[in-house]
């Protein structure tokens, strides 16, 4: 990674000044993902703010910054749309028990297990799928398609332009000076640059962002307008409800009906019924305190019905959120040079998980680039994600109308710094420089996370993979040197594990039928792993057991006596600790 990572110790001016910097950043984010999930922005806003509040207070990883996330919105999004809304708040709340029953299992070092290639895959394409991420700011809704399409014209080039001199004062300010983060003071300028633009009106907007340079306020209308959009061509395949609600949003009447709202034909009549469109308080940032969810919407019976219909999507939640929140610590751990606690951030992101499923949230789990941001802006202590949270709720009660002007090139500009920073440059010059395989492994996760948008599954793969490779490249380092003794016994000295992969080839180590009447295999320099190595000695020795010969196993490792013994009667051998059968004491004599 490029170094732009502040380096240093947590100090409280710090953490403040980065958390809010962060709660900027996390508006467009969680309501981007809410509408993912198909609920409305304020739910994906409270979300960021129990998940960001809690596991800042007490998670494993301070400057870690957790809210609501992509890859738990992909997830959430079909029990949405199959049971309702009312089924999301149950789900995440057993996610956050089951959350907080691995951290209490202490399975969070698990995390230790993920290879460096993977690690590297992961962070490239995080690094990727973020930078794709922001092309979306460029786009606007096309009233004459209903689609989404970019930026062309000075709209574009001014938005570019926007985005550029953001990047420039995050990566030159540092040089002059550190007592305010570069990031906060990027988008303050171009915020203020953005206002001057377009009250200006020297460039005009569209229909449904009149702003030349689209704010936040500017894409919440067109997320929500293009999800009604959507939603309509969904409930009616004659796309007729979806060309009258784009009749309204270009305020078209027709001759010989005025259409004001979405249009479904009804199959008696054949005629036009208008149906409500929704409220554009939708499509705001404001709103009250958050309630529980109880208090809000209809709750679905707690039967065993219920529990089936919840538990997989509560496991899938549990373990993409847990994997996600790891992975997130241990890039932090080596940015900041310190190491957190993976199993109290379980149980942290579990008791969030329960607390915002209670106050009718969609769940969430560590924000990588918000993260980033944050130790990018000197944010080191839990102070800043507790700012970060505080921040969030007050721009809902308070500062919507100010927050909703704040343009997207900033923030984009801001995210475009976090993809150089966080993409690990010095991998592209790996490939003769490591394994052929872990560079393979690399690009796989790089790969599958940037097709699929699946950082979870991606770093299960490569570990999975990793470990194949692992396997199959240690059954080929099991040998032995055979000598005879002074006894007229044949001596095996055994180097390489025993273990699945190898009990082919321990097999076929031994010529029973040449071999004299007294056989000694010695264990000094491997080790026996698994029920399959134990099979291999037990067919052994009962080949040579057939043959009218005795087998001796010495100076077995205490982890391989104990395998031994728990076999019982799978394994039935003479075990010697003869000094004479130690090979290294013959040559050292």
């Amino acid at each position: 990674m490029l170094n732009f990572f502040r380096a240093g110790t947590a100090n409280a001016k710090d953490d403040l000044l980065s958390g809010l910097t962060v709660a900027l950043a996390l508006v467009p984010e969680a309501v981007a993902f809410a509408f993912v999930a198909g609920v409305s922005p304020l739910i994906g806003l409270y979300s960021a703010f129990f998940i960001g509040l809690i596991t800042a207070a007490f998670g494993g990883r301070p400057g870690m910054i957790s809210g609501a996330t992509g890859a738990m919105a992909v997830v959430v999004v079909a029990l949405v749309a199959m049971h309702g809304v009312e089924y999301l708040f149950p789900a995440v709340i057993l996610c956050g028990i089951f959350q907080i029953t691995v951290g209490i299992a202490r399975l969070g070092k698990l995390i230790r297990m993920v290879p460096h290639s993977v690690m590297l895959g992961f962070v490239n394409g995080l690094a990727i799928v973020i930078g794709m991420a922001q092309l979306g700011s460029f786009k606007t809704l096309d009233l004459s398609t209903g689609n989404l399409v970019y930026l062309t014209g000075p709209r574009l080039y001014v938005m570019l332009g926007l985005v550029v001199i953001t990047m420039l004062i995050i990566y030159l300010l540092p040089k002059l000076t550190r007592a305010l983060p570069a990031s906060l003071v990027a988008i303050l300028s171009v915020t203020f640059l953005s206002v001057a633009i377009n009250r200006s009106g020297v460039i005009s907007g569209d229909e449904i962002t009149p702003n030349a340079v689209a704010t936040v306020g500017d894409m919440l209308k067109t997320n929500f307008k293009a999800s009604q959009i959507t939603e309509a061509r969904q409930n009616d395949p004659t796309h007729v409800a979806s060309d009258a609600l784009l009749a309204e949003f270009r305020q078209v009447s027709y001759k010989n009906d005025e259409v004001v709202g979405p249009v479904v034909r009804d199959p008696a009549t054949d005629a036009a019924e208008v149906e409500p469109t929704g409220s554009e308080e939708e499509s705001s940032i404001s709103g009250g305190l958050p309630m529980p969810f109880f208090l809000q919407y209809t709750v679905p019976p707690m039967t065993m019905e219920t529990l089936w219909i919840i538990l997989p999507f509560s496991l899938t939640l549990a373990g993409v959120g847990l994997i996600e929140s790891l992975m997130t610590l241990t890039l932090i751990d080596e940015i900041t040079e310190t190491r957190g606690r993976g199993n109290r951030e379980c149980v942290g992101q579990g008791a969030a998980n329960i607390i915002c499923g209670l106050f009718g949230g969609m769940g969430g789990c560590a924000m990588i680039g918000q993260s980033l941001i944050n130790v990018n802006s000197g944010g080191r202590g839990r102070l800043s994600g507790i700012t970060a949270a505080i921040c969030l709720l007050a721009f809902i009660l308070f500062l919507a109308p100010w927050i909703e002007q704040i343009p997207m090139a900033a923030l984009v500009g801001v995210m475009f710094m976090v993809v150089i920073g966080t993409f690990e440059w010095a991998s592209l010059k790996m490939l003769r420089r490591v394994p052929r395989a872990d560079f393979a492994v690399m690009v796989l996760v790089a790969g599958y996370t940037v097709i699929m948008h699946d950082l979870a599954t991606a770093v299960i793969l490569g570990v999975i993979v990793s470990a194949c490779v692992f396997a199959w490249t240690h059954a080929t380092h099991l040998g032995a040197e055979t000598t005879i003794n002074e006894y007229g016994s044949k001596i095996y000295q055994l180097h390489g594990p025993l273990f699945f992969a190898s009990a082919t080839s321990f097999k076929e180590l031994f010529d029973v039928h040449k071999d004299p009447d007294d056989v000694v295999i010695d264990f000094y320099y491997t080790r026996v792993y698994d029920q399959s190595g134990l099979e291999a000695i037990n067919v052994l020795a009962e080949k040579y057991e057939s043959a009218g010969k005795r087998l001796h196993l010495t100076h077995l490792s205490d982890e391989c006596r104990g395998l031994l013994d728990k076999a019982g009667d799978l394994v039935e051998v003479n075990l010697s600790e003869d000094p004479q059968y130690h090979v290294a004491t013959d040559r050292l004599g």
